[in-house]
């Protein structure tokens, strides 16, 4: 009797072109979410193109909320609802520094943050509204310093947000803003830094017209 050759299993199975595309498009989605940074993605696309079979492809995605499943001899991935707010998460950094000496300078707008950035204020301002920004990273680190000058930031309310700064002759604080808890999955924002006659001032975005009448009805 002729023995019939065995049928390769799942991860035997070659890899195809489609399938290497599919799973370096859930490592891309990842480094925009802030699962993974930059190197680590780039490290996990090369194992991706190298791939010859499922098998191989399979660990990449070992730590990161998506499954992969065959389905007549075709590798499908199967993204997982993503909790929080993705959609403030992602993309390059678009400034890390804001300088005001005797000046002004501001970051306003849609903009990214990067995982640290640095705010410096000398007998001028620097005011950073956060309102419509994106962040790099699911944390980040904003350390601010002011002296003789003045440094706003604004905060949207769907952050988590802790200020644990320092005032000299000065203030730095958030009011009811500095242990701001926003949603599950939100950005986390942590605020530090120095004020010296100076001051670092957290606060919420300013509520419009319309906004204060339906409080006050």
């Amino acid at each position: 009797m002729t023995e019939q050759p065995s049928i390769p299993g799942p991860d035997e199975m070659r890899a195809s072109n489609a399938d290497r595309e599919r799973f370096a498009k859930v490592l891309h989605d990842a480094m925009a979410e802030g699962r993974l940074t930059v190197t680590e993605m780039e490290e996990r696309l090369d194992r991706v193109y190298a791939a010859k079979t499922f098998g191989e492809l399979q660990p990449v995605l070992r730590d990161l909320p998506n499954q992969v499943v065959p389905a007549q001899q075709h590798h499908v991935v199967q993204p997982q609802p993503q909790p929080g707010a993705p959609s403030r998460i992602g993309g390059r950094g678009t400034s890390a520094t804001a300088v005001a000496i005797m000046s002004g300078a501001q970051r306003t707008g849609v903009w990214t943050v990067p995982p640290t950035f640095n705010a410096v204020a000398v007998m001028g301002g620097v005011e950073l509204d956060l309102t419509h920004a994106r962040f790099e990273d699911r944390e980040t680190t904003i350390q601010a310093f002011a002296l003789m000058g003045g440094v706003e930031i604004i905060v949207p309310p769907d952050i988590t947000v802790h200020v644990d700064g320092a005032g000299f002759m000065g203030g730095f604080g958030g009011g009811r803003v500095s242990n701001q808890v926003g949603p599950p999955g939100a950005p986390v924002l942590r605020i530090t830094g120095f004020a010296l006659m100076g001051g670092v001032d957290v606060r919420g975005p300013k509520k419009s017209r319309r906004d204060r009448d339906r409080i006050s009805e």
